[in-house]
């Protein structure tokens, strides 16, 4: 199967990266950590990239900023999941610091893309 044109996306392929990124976090972490905030976290960041994919398959603009309002929730989310993260002592500030480089990143290039939807 070739690729699909979301895969091209920059907010797609840096969405990835951070799921990724939280997935290899939270998997290092004990079990009372992943059933509480790991498994949360995980879900808004693996969320954040599907709600994109779920966007650009939508026909209608309006249905496609409805799921990248969506993600850019889960991204909010995801950062808040960060916070509590470092503040519990899940995690390293250098490594609370890299994850928001990410999240910061993704916010803005999302939130530009949002604004675009619909303006062509």
């Amino acid at each position: 199967m070739g690729e699909f044109l979301f895969e091209k996306l920059e907010i797609y392929k840096i969405s990835i990266e951070l799921s990724n990124r939280t997935w290899e976090m939270v998997n290092l972490w004990d079990k009372f950590a992943k059933d509480t905030l790991g498994k949360q976290l995980v879900r808004s960041a693996d969320s954040i990239c599907l709600n994109i994919c779920e966007g650009y398959g939508r026909y209608n603009y309006k249905d496609k900023k409805l799921f990248y309002f969506y993600s850019r929730g889960s991204l909010y989310e995801t950062h808040a999941g960060m916070t509590m993260a470092l503040k519990r002592g899940l995690i390293s500030q250098q490594e609370f610091e890299r994850h928001i480089g990410f999240i910061q990143k993704l916010a803005i290039k999302l939130n530009a893309f949002i604004n675009s939807v619909g303006r062509n």
